[in-house]
């Protein structure tokens, strides 16, 4: 665990730490509006057939005057299962006896009725245009609105493994340069198509590119923040996507229409790209791969920003090579993925993270996609959402402090999964019960995502770090992909959906405290052997010899 003590000559600390945590503010705070844009451009606004009595002036020239629209809406729509105007069939020839006052409401038929063949006319008091109301995603097409959103998360999921490969091979500063210009130009370029599948793969490009900026952004913090700042960086970095929900919630209760929408979101990433070229490569990795000469130059550069120019003249090549040979010797041969299954100290780990990523993502985002059936006010709902998300993860900090990473982590799955099963099994009727238990629910997620970010880079050494990464987010991504399909049997198997959504962050939160060590106060690993000393201080006691060994100078 040199590389700590290299960074604490630098400054610790300093200008240049918080310079970086001020640069990934804009990307963070809008990676959630691109990840939670469908609730709002891919909203359902309530619809009707279009009917010539309603909708054409010719034929409504034939009409007795005495008539309203109501009366009107009567005879040409059939009463759909909450008695409201149905939204998917009309009647084939206006059905006059249902004015006769002694008539029954029963005088037709589901032979009188038949499809929508003309199209819908859509309620457009809250979006002037969703592209659902644009391409008519709607009765029989209703199910390409999901099928959409899963091969969106489909784009999350093939980002996470291939840039997690990519970023070990080729750095975290380059690939997170690349998926800025790439959100920038696959969004942009949404506004203009014209149907639905084309508008699905430049999702899917969008979706493979922010995984990048996720990936890489978390990964440079991490790698350039000591052990006692990093749960507070990464609480910070947590925070501002917590603000980011909240503008999205205000930004689309501003701009109603869904590509104007797009456009708002997308365009900074442009300026993005240009800003985050100054961020210096992770020189941990840098020396891990067998670049020393370029890692010592970021390590200079960061030390002249911290206000240290004294370390440029006593850091030098054969401090570097002296101080991290072990680290670099027992890193070579160490990057693919069957390491993380294959060397005995990885193998629990990967496998319980496994199942704690694929919980978290299916069970959050079955909860966060589902505004439309929390309340009515789905731009109160988001900013709600944002601001208990913001106070949730601002507390992160403190409760890692106090309770450790897996103690933390599993208390607050086991929160989050009951909220969720509250939530579901409560009446439609009852809205405001089911605001607050998604409230809690979505405040728990905070947390968890908070912790995750901290707990996950502590279990995996440099060399795997990132391929850890994309790997675990790639099999989270996996239950975000499978989500808006177990959302899809909702009508049919009622029940499915909150055995899902609970069953599975209470079940993963009893395998994290069985089988994950707890990590807290020990250096970011460098290699497999630091996690072996890891285990044998932790079993030992001796956990305050290896903080101290971190902070160390030379």
């Amino acid at each position: 665990m040199a590389f700590a003590e290299l960074l604490d000559r630098t400054g610790g600390v300093g200008l240049f730490q918080a310079l970086q945590v001020f640069t990934l503010f804009l990307p963070s705070v809008l990676l959630p509006s691109h990840m939670l844009i469908e609730n709002f451009s891919a909203a359902v606004p309530s619809h009707r057939c279009w009917v010539p009595l309603l909708d054409n002036s010719t034929a409504q020239a034939g009409v007795p005057g005495a008539l309203g629209p109501e009366d009107l809406l009567t005879v040409s729509i059939p009463p759909g299962p909450n008695h409201e105007p149905h939204r998917c069939r009309r009647f084939r020839q206006p059905q006059w006896q249902l004015l006769d006052p002694n008539g029954t409401a029963t005088n037709w038929s589901e032979a009188a009725t038949e499809p929508c063949v003309d199209g819908w006319v859509y309620d457009r008091s809250t979006f002037t245009s969703t592209f659902v109301s644009e391409w008519d995603l709607v009765c029989d097409h209703k199910d390409l609105k999901p099928i959409g959103q899963s091969l969106y998360m489909t784009g999350l999921l093939i980002g996470s493994f291939s840039w997690g490969l990519l970023s070990n091979r080729f750095g975290r500063k380059w690939i997170l340069n690349l998926c800025c210009l790439q959100v920038a130009l696959a969004n942009i370029g949404v506004i203009f198509v014209s149907h639905f599948f084309i508008y699905c793969g430049l999702r899917f490009l969008s979706a493979f590119a922010i995984s990048g900026i996720i990936m890489t952004s978390g990964m440079l913090l991490v790698e350039w923040t000591t052990t006692r700042r990093r749960a507070i960086t990464m609480t910070i970095l947590g925070c501002f996507y917590s603000l980011g929900q909240m503008a999205l919630g205000a930004l689309a209760f501003t701009l109603r229409d869904w590509r104007t929408l797009q456009v708002a979101v997308s365009t900074p990433f442009f300026a993005i790209f240009l800003i985050c070229w100054w961020l210096p490569e992770s020189a941990r990795w840098l020396i891990i791969m067998g670049k020393p000469e370029q890692g010592l130059q970021e390590l200079h550069k960061v030390a002249k920003i911290n206000g240290h120019k004294e370390a440029t003249k006593s850091l030098t090549i054969e401090v570097l090579m002296s101080s991290m040979e072990e680290e670099m010797t027992s890193a070579k041969g160490h990057s693919s993925v069957l390491e993380l299954f294959l060397v005995p100290t990885l193998r629990w780990r990967t496998c319980v993270m496994c199942l704690v990523c694929f919980s978290q993502v299916t069970s959050y985002y079955g909860l966060v996609l589902d505004l439309q059936n929390l309340g009515n006010d789905i731009f109160l709902l988001q900013v709600l959402f944002g601001a208990v998300d913001l106070l949730a993860r601002s507390i992160t900090a403190f409760l890692l402090s106090f309770l450790g990473r897996r103690t933390t982590l599993a208390s607050f799955q086991a929160m989050a999964g009951l909220s969720i099963l509250a939530n579901k099994l409560v009446p439609q009727d009852w809205q405001t019960l089911r605001t607050v238990f998604a409230v809690l629910g979505k405040g728990c997620f905070g947390i968890i995502f908070s912790c995750i970010s901290i707990y996950k880079p502590e279990l995996y050494p440099t060399a795997l770090r990132m391929t850890a990464d994309g790997f675990l987010q790639s099999v989270g991504r996996l239950g975000s992909v499978i989500d808006p399909l177990i959302r899809m049997t909702q009508q049919s198997l009622p029940l499915l959906v909150p055995v899902v959504y609970s069953a599975l962050p209470i079940t993963s939160c009893l395998v994290l405290l069985i089988f994950l060590p707890e990590t807290q106060g020990f250096p970011l690993p460098d290699t497999i052997q630091d996690l072996e000393n890891q285990k044998s201080a932790a079993a030992t006691g001796n956990r305050r010899e290896v903080v101290v060994t971190e902070s160390t100078s030379f």
